[in-house]
């Protein structure tokens, strides 16, 4: 079994089902099949297209995407996907250091062609827009003989610190992650996963991919964010279910009361850590369960989520999903109540791409090391405090910045903030808050700083707070810490 088989079985219970909603088009799962099966046999024949050898995938989202990805699996090719965000000369890295000679892409981002066949002379670059007509009378491209063990895809991570390195992930590791979703979020033949999110992330990769048409769901992709009122009318026609998105766009939906009026029946939030107190907003204000999980890009990349049935805890990342497992250790390996949390399961990489170096570092003895620090209660749920190199040593005492954060989004006024630390010449490090007040309201720093000093110790209490109109993103909206660093608060 592998994905690119795994989507012919599903294919062939129900052929003429719709897979993909985008906008008015719709999709069945025969015509994506026979697209895909189409693209596979260009791949092969036209680009020389060998089992194992990578694919890059640089598009916007778009249903290319997805039969792009099955395209490649049913060549026995890796798939690439690259952040459609990044700049020409960082798409160059990727590409060369996977080593790839075929790039898909569109149109648009087709116009950067020159400089990256510059950087690597045998790229061959195929649009979308120029995907092989089908053909009723061809036969039907068979799919690839890989095995679970074969590579499926490589993502690379996002390189907050030097350059992204390529987690290699097997069809065996998605094969494990989907069927551990399938349990974990009851995911059933009628769900239909809204994709609001950038499809290269990991995120969209396994739960707006590949989870629902080898359930045999359907796939809503959203063609925009904005205005918000088409996102909530593509909803309500094409009846989504189940909408997996960040923190940011949770906060964002409180302002808009139709939202409750949509056939959701789950929300789920990833990427970041959720506020709690705008999940405490959510759950007074919405009909369906919003739920918190887990999972970096090396864990394919889903670990833990609230159950959807039971009990819930805000500011947890839930349990570990089925077949997989999570422990807290310390660099040496030894079990801790609070340290690194660390995985285990069918769903872990086999490595870093051509990083062997890398790759000892984060797996050990079975485990993957995350770098995120947490613990585990007595009811089996763990809680992420923060990233281990976010930890700030003040006085010699460990301070977690989204400690902090939670005590200031208790504030009136307050519409997001980050905390970072910065050197201090007597304390080691101090920390700083970056805040953004809501619209219309005036938060004073000296109000604010009192505050938090009333719920946390003296030592936790922010240097100062640095008002900004926007926090540095990525693709995903998570904030970007490093950025905030940069800039100068001393």
């Amino acid at each position: 079994m592998n994905l690119a088989t795994a989507f012919a079985a599903s294919v062939e219970k129900r052929p003429d089902k719709i897979a993909l909603y985008w906008g008015e088009s719709e999709f069945s799962y025969a015509k994506l099949f026979a697209q895909s099966c189409a693209l596979a046999a260009e791949l092969t024949g036209k680009f020389g297209v060998k089992p194992g050898d990578r694919v890059a995938l640089w598009v916007k989202n778009c249903p290319e995407f997805v039969t792009s990805v099955f395209g490649i699996l049913s060549a026995g090719g890796v798939v690439v996907p690259i952040n459609n965000f990044l700049k020409p000369a960082e798409v160059s890295y990727i590409v060369n250091d996977a080593g790839a000679n075929v790039l898909i892409t569109d149109a648009e981002l087709a116009a950067h062609s020159d400089t990256l066949k510059a950087a690597r002379p045998a790229l061959e670059i195929l649009r979308v827009e120029e995907f092989p007509a089908l053909n009723p009378s061809s036969n039907l491209h068979s799919p690839s003989s890989c095995s679970e063990k074969d590579l499926a895809a490589m993502l690379y991570t996002s390189g907050t610190t030097g350059h992204p390195k390529g987690a290699m992930l097997t069809h065996g590791n998605f094969l494990h992650n989907v069927a551990s979703c399938v349990v974990a979020l009851k995911v059933r033949e009628d769900d239909r996963v809204v994709v609001a999110l950038p499809q290269f992330h990991s995120f969209m990769f396994t739960v707006g991919t590949l989870l629902p048409v080898l359930c045999g769901g359907g796939i809503l992709l959203l063609k925009t964010l904005h205005p918000f009122k088409s996102v909530l009318e593509e909803i309500a026609r094409h009846h989504g279910t189940i909408l997996p998105a960040v923190p940011s766009f949770y906060r964002a939906v409180l302002a808009v009361p139709e939202f409750s009026r949509l056939p959701l029946r789950l929300c789920i939030s990833g990427g970041a850590p959720l506020p709690v107190e705008v999940f405490n907003e959510f759950t007074l204000k919405f009909p369906f369960p919003l739920r918190e999980g887990y999972g970096p890009t090396e864990s394919s990349p889903v670990a833990t989520v609230n159950p959807i049935y039971g009990i819930n805890k805000p500011g947890s990342i839930g349990k570990p999903i089925p077949n997989v497992e999570l422990s807290i250790r310390d660099e040496a390996g030894q079990e801790l109540p609070i340290g690194e949390i660390c995985i285990r399961g069918g769903n872990v990489m086999r490595g870093y791409w051509n990083q062997p170096e890398e790759t000892a570092k984060v797996l050990r003895d079975g485990w993957l090391y995350t770098g995120d620090v947490g613990y585990c209660d007595t009811d089996g749920y763990y809680y992420i405090t923060d990233r281990k190199k976010d930890m700030l040593l003040v006085n010699g005492n460990n301070v977690y910045p989204r400690e902090i954060e939670e005590v200031i989004y208790q504030f009136p006024g307050i519409k997001e903030t980050a905390v970072i630390g910065v050197p201090d010449a007597r304390r080691g490090e101090r920390p700083v808050a970056f805040v953004i007040a809501a619209e219309g309201q005036a938060v004073e720093e000296k109000a604010l700083l009192q505050f938090v000093r009333g719920k946390l110790a003296d030592y936790k209490v922010p240097k100062r707070v640095v008002f900004v109109s926007a926090l540095p993103r990525n693709a995903m909206g998570k904030i970007l810490k490093t950025e905030l660093r940069k800039q100068t608060v001393q």
